[in-house]
């Protein structure tokens, strides 16, 4: 591969000379088909390529996932011509945050958010693609790729482009030598599904000392429950009693026999593209779950690629992926701060449940409606706040 890789050129705009040619050939060359998959192959045919994208799996695939997607994040599907609400989504308002007998809420500024089962995501989303004129391959699996294109078994498909969407564990990542990262760190998942009407339109974040527990609306008479710990061995079964509210309300629902679980990882790769190959979604790079903004980040980046490779420079990808990520680390680190204090994390909800208008002010810059500006005079306000209670 390190013969392959130095045959690349510096953004991918020229076919390398000499390469074998195989029966088969498209400008843009999809590895995933996942939603960050998807999504890039969707906005890449908006730009007029050809698209072919490929994936071991068949649809529709499933992840252990919170299933709340943002405002903004449903503005960047819409953007897409991803339609959440014809896909069966449940709306929810807002977020309320609840630790112990405190419970603290506020709405969002503009827009609703949406709970969607992945499943049902995955399938809108493939309906999507097909509508585009993506062309999917499924059940093959990507053996290498090179830089006239990707090895599909013992075959090569030629590729102008090709894109790593093959998630947190990418080996497109480690073939085009993008592993190197500036840093990481994982924490771990697992979601259920329970047959209950929300209570509230609003996606809950129950804090406590194992972790989080979040219960997002994602239809009429279900929720969804995601527990995110750094402890790989706990489970749902052993940590809901430790939230005597949230148990009792789920007392009586139908719960799904098992549970799915994953890696959360925080992942910031010193560089997301080389020559004619870029990453995608979590292969990428990635944000804690904690923030929520997992879908509407790969939405995002699906776009800024589509861009980039509209103009024949994959540069402007890699600066558009860097300002993309940076308020969604940011809300990351100061939500996992409040995680490693408990009390910290009390004076802020208190304070919080004292002047709502905080709550608001953080929700707002969560979803990318307050400017940096006012997203400083909010936090200075809140420690202000903080220092006189």
């Amino acid at each position: 591969m390190a013969a392959a890789n130095s045959a690349l050129t510096a953004h991918g705009a020229d076919w390398p000379a000499g390469c074998p040619t195989g029966n088969q050939s498209t400008d843009v060359f999809v590895i995933g088909g996942g939603p960050a998959g998807l999504a890039a192959a969707i906005a890449a045919r908006g730009r007029g390529f050809a698209v072919t994208m490929a994936d071991r799996a068949a649809p529709p695939i499933d992840k252990a996932c919170g299933e709340g997607i943002m405002p903004d994040g449903v503005a960047a599907a819409r953007a897409l011509g991803i339609s959440l609400a014809a896909a069966g989504a449940h709306p929810f308002r807002g977020i309320r945050f609840c630790d112990e007998d405190l419970a603290v809420e506020a709405p969002f500024p503009r827009g609703v958010g949406f709970g969607i089962r992945r499943t049902a995501l995955h399938e809108s989303m493939v309906d999507c693609a097909a509508r585009a004129g993506v062309r999917m391959l499924w059940r093959e699996s990507v053996t290498g790729i090179e830089p006239a294109g990707v090895r599909l078994g013992g075959r090569l498909h030629r590729a102008r482009w090709i894109v790593g969407a093959d998630g947190g564990n990418s080996l497109v990542r480690r073939w085009a030598g993008l592993d190197a990262c500036v840093r990481h760190s994982r924490r771990y998942g697992f979601r259920r599904h329970y047959r209950i009407a929300p209570w509230s339109d609003f996606m809950e974040l129950h804090w406590g000392e194992a972790g989080q527990l979040y219960l997002t609306p994602v239809a009429r008479d279900e929720v969804c429950l995601v527990l995110i710990s750094r402890d790989h061995d706990l489970r749902l079964d052993s940590v809901l009693p430790r939230f005597p509210l949230l148990a009792r309300r789920l007392a009586s629902a139908a719960g799904e026999p098992g549970e799915r679980g994953g890696v959360s990882a925080s992942r910031r790769l010193r560089q997301v593209f080389r020559g004619n190959v870029a990453l995608v979604g979590d292969a990428s790079g990635s944000v804690d779950a904690i923030t929520g903004e997992g879908l509407c980040l790969l939405f995002q980046q699906s776009e800024a690629l589509a861009d980039a490779l509209a103009a024949g420079d994959l540069a402007r990808y890699q600066a558009a992926h860097r300002r993309l990520a940076r308020r969604p680390r940011w809300m990351a680190d100061l939500m996992l701060l409040l995680d490693r204090h408990d009390r910290l994390r009390s004076r802020v909800l208190r304070s919080c449940a004292a002047r709502p208008r905080l709550l608001a002010g953080m929700l707002a810059t969560h979803v990318g409606d307050l400017s940096f500006l006012d997203s400083a005079a909010n936090g200075l306000a809140l420690g202000w706040r903080m220092l006189t209670l």
